[in-house]
């Protein structure tokens, strides 16, 4: 068995190493192929993560290279984790909005929709090596905007795709800490997109938690008072990304009193995270990769491969093409729903009817993110200002011209479709 990782020097390759090593009796991994385009990074991390392995005592070769055919050949699985332009293009992402009076964030609203448009060609490429070195591989994809990038290869190539966000399963685990139960007796119904979800009708054990077991969840969740409120309303918990929605005003505010962006916070921590990796005295995660976040990305993602590889029915959330789950919704557009993962593929589930008062939010949203996938893929431009135009939080075409034109202009070497 073999399992291919592109964007290897990710921070986040020791968390699916620590996971890998934790189902090593269910996912009997041989090798273990790290790909990165960055040398440096690339050697940092595959020389640490062969100390990791050992430490954790999962007994795999590993092999690191620049060379994408090379590590996708004959691989079982094609975890992809990359960033387009680095965390250095994530700071346009984040401050260019903000100085327009919008929210900048890495992957809802203007941000999320440039790191599509650089993202998504890069993703393709994978996909075409993955068609030809590794056809009935699985890509296991967690980079962002996984719901938008997941539209795109359902709509323009036919590989088998698990687009994954810990995001859907978070309250799983919220439930399962609020109530002392355990997480795989967790069920619910799931409504939305990537980043844009609604968690609603959670089960215990095939049965309905109460509104006093609902308020204990709710209370994990790390929500603010006002959105807690609107919960307790639509009786589903709503993804904290929403907050850029439901507390925009407010959130631009915060956003903009801030000294640096996420992006330089994330540019000063990785710094110290790969001079503890060269360090060979570490055998186990150093501090300042804890410090790094995204935790519970490489839990889904060795959920799903072990769901797949033993062919074991396996309930979980995950980015699929609609068909006919939500009737209001194409019936190609990829929602984030509840799933049956097995050997077969990942269905969606049948759901009882999602919040009527989220719907159209929804729908905007998708309508936006179709928009965006299809400008990323053709490169024509008037399709990319109707889809920033439409997002939510935009809604001006004015604004959403000179939004474009700055973001085009400061993100042009990572644009190659738009010349």
């Amino acid at each position: 068995m073999k399992i291919a990782i592109i964007g290897a020097g990710s921070s986040y390759t020791p968390e699916l190493f620590e996971k890998l090593a934790e189902k090593k009796e269910e996912l009997p991994i041989k090798l273990i192929s790290l790909m990165d385009i960055d040398e440096v990074r690339l050697e940092a991390m595959a020389s640490f993560c062969r100390r990791y392995a050992e430490h954790l005592g999962l007994k795999v070769k590993i092999e690191s290279t620049l060379n994408m055919d090379k590590a996708i050949y004959g691989a079982d699985f094609v975890n992809v984790q990359i960033r387009v332009g680095g965390n250095e293009s994530r700071k346009h992402d984040e401050k260019i909005p903000l100085e327009e009076g919008f929210i900048g964030q890495e992957t809802t609203g203007a941000g999320g929709f440039m790191k599509a448009l650089r993202t998504i060609p890069e993703i393709l490429k994978i996909a075409a090596s993955i068609e030809k070195n590794a056809p009935e591989a699985w890509l296991i994809n967690y980079t962002n905007p996984t719901g938008i990038i997941s539209q795109a290869i359902h709509d323009y190539t036919k590989i088998k795709c698990a687009a994954l966000c810990a995001g859907g399963l978070r309250n799983t685990w919220n439930t399962a800490s609020a109530l002392g139960v355990d997480a795989r007796d967790v069920q619910y119904d799931i409504f939305g997109l990537n980043h844009l979800n609604f968690t609603y009708n959670i089960k215990v054990r095939g049965k309905n938690i109460s509104k006093e077991e609902f308020n204990k969840v709710l209370d994990k969740t790390g929500l603010s008072p006002e959105m807690k409120e609107m919960a307790i309303i639509m009786k589903a918990i709503p993804s904290a990304y929403l907050q850029y929605y439901y507390h925009r005003v407010k959130k631009i505010k915060v956003l903009k009193k801030e000294a640096k962006s996420r992006a330089e916070v994330v540019l000063d921590l990785e710094k110290e995270i790969f001079e503890d990796l060269k360090n060979p005295a570490f055998v186990e995660k150093p501090d300042s990769l804890k410090k790094r976040g995204g935790d519970g990305y490489a839990e889904v993602a060795a959920l799903t491969m072990e769901a797949i590889h033993n062919n074991r029915d396996t309930w979980g959330v995950v980015n699929v093409p609609n068909g006919n789950t939500y009737s209001f919704l194409p019936y190609n557009a990829v929602v984030e729903t509840a799933v049956m993962i097995n050997a077969h593929g990942i269905k969606a589930l049948a759901t009882e009817p999602p919040p009527k008062a989220v719907w159209g939010l929804v729908s905007m949203v998708k309508n936006y993110e179709m928009l965006t996938a299809e400008a990323a893929v053709t490169g024509d431009r008037d399709t990319a200002l109707m889809a920033l135009t439409h997002h939510p939080l935009v809604m001006d075409y004015d604004a959403a011209k000179i939004l474009l034109a700055r973001l085009m202009e400061a993100h042009k070497d990572y644009l190659p479709q738009f010349k």
